[in-house]
């Protein structure tokens, strides 16, 4: 659609700034923002993710990602719209079916996709500050600090595959959103 500003993907790990960074950018151009997470957790009916895997498990919950994910990529009343910022979570990418959606609206020109990557170092950092793992369950049997190394090394390469533009190591909101706003 010539003219029309495409909707804005955030991916990356936890605590890689996407939903602080994707309110903000929202927030300035007057746009709506869709956490995925949040909007998965509406649809599932739980009040955490810790929540949704312990009683319906990781694959349902990838499941309604996906199914979130093209809710909000169309055009039908889910839609979020054009110029909209999607924060997803940070293992949607990998969800059943998630990418194609994703590659689909970008070859389409509805989407870009912007990777925010941080080092394991970064992350460990995040998460020691902002401890979330109380309503995050960890992803193998190490747990959400431990594990970060695993996960970055498994998804890296695949992120940057998907993702149009990778900004390394965004440490400030307003580093993110000057980095973002010519991309966008």
């Amino acid at each position: 659609m010539p003219g029309t500003t495409p909707i804005l993907l955030l991916i990356g790990l936890r605590m890689s700034g996407k939903s602080t960074l994707g309110r903000a950018l929202a927030s300035g151009r007057g746009l709506r923002f869709v956490d995925l997470d949040d909007a998965v957790l509406e649809r599932m009916g739980h009040a955490t993710v810790a929540d949704a895997w312990s009683a319906e498990g990781e694959e349902a919950f990838r499941r309604a990602e996906t199914g979130c994910l093209r809710a909000a990529l169309g055009a039908g009343a889910d839609g979020v719209g054009a110029g909209a910022v999607i924060a997803l979570g940070g293992g949607t990418p990998t969800a059943p079916g998630a990418a194609d959606e994703i590659r689909a609206a970008q070859d389409a020109g509805r989407a870009i996709v912007v990777y925010l990557r941080c080092t394991p170092e970064e992350l460990r950092r995040r998460f020691e500050v902002y401890s979330p793992g109380a309503n995050r369950p960890g992803l193998t049997a190490k747990g959400p600090l431990d594990e970060i190394e695993d996960i970055f090394n498994a998804r890296d390469a695949f992120y940057r595959d998907l993702a149009d533009h990778t900004l390394e190591n965004v440490r400030t909101l307003g580093e993110g959103i000057e980095a973002i706003e010519p991309l966008w």
